[in-house]
């Protein structure tokens, strides 16, 4: 409201309408400051309390926890390489190829997630467009995909000799990118809905999803069309 009609005070008043008090910009400016501070850390898992100042021990274990979950995430993610260690074995390639795969999906949700997280925020995105919303970046991650299908298909053909690898890691690069950006704000979402704070915990599930379907859909789509075994 402060924003909307460049308010510089605000009455408070109790439920028969007697003022009872007053809200100033200053007060407004302190909680945005607050609260976007929070959620620039928690995006980062870090917790909101944490300070330069504060000893090597309280850091350390204040962010323990979410690199244990993302190493639990991560062990999930490499378990999908390990379905393919036959087809790796044969092609090295692929095993130099699939990071890349699986970093630009991740790249794409990270930014994804960025907007969904602040547009849920100032209560910009809600049920009322939340379907145009989503719908709009999953097109976008497909326009992205087809740009660096393009750009990644002929830098591996040039790096490796290998004509279908292009094709193999671009139809993949699509499929991650929107994947991507699809759990960018599909998680967020969600989150919001149970009423856990997608500043919190989206970075971890958008990761591994990206992992996951950028690893299976390149390795997947490399098993048929080479016909490894």
């Amino acid at each position: 409201m402060f924003g909307k009609y460049n308010l510089v005070a605000a009455p408070v008043v109790d439920t028969t309408n007697r003022l009872v008090g007053v809200i100033t910009i200053d007060d407004v400016v302190d909680v945005i400051e607050e609260e976007a501070d929070e959620d620039l850390k928690a995006l980062g898992g870090v917790t909101s309390d944490e300070e330069l100042s504060d000893s090597v021990w309280t850091i350390a274990r204040a962010r323990f926890n979410w690199l244990l979950v993302n190493l639990a995430t991560a062990f999930l993610a490499s378990s999908v390489l390990g379905l393919f260690e036959g087809q790796l074995e044969k092609m090295v390639a692929l095993a130099v190829l699939a990071p890349i795969v699986a970093s630009q999906g991740g790249n794409a949700a990270t930014q994804t997630m960025t907007v969904a997280v602040r547009a849920l925020a100032t209560r910009e995105l809600g049920s009322n467009n939340a379907f145009r919303v989503v719908m709009r970046e999953a097109m976008v991650g497909l326009v992205n995909g087809l740009a660096f299908a393009v750009i990644t298909g002929v830098a591996a053909v040039a790096w490796f000799k290998i004509p279908g690898l292009g094709v193999v890691i671009g139809l993949a690069i699509v499929c991650n990118l929107v994947a991507g950006a699809l759990g960018g704000i599909l998680i967020p979402m969600v989150l919001e809905r149970v009423r856990a704070d997608p500043a919190v915990a989206s970075g971890t599930f958008v990761t591994t999803i990206t992992d996951v379907v950028g690893f299976f859909s390149f390795l997947g789509i490399a098993t048929l069309w080479f016909g490894l075994k």
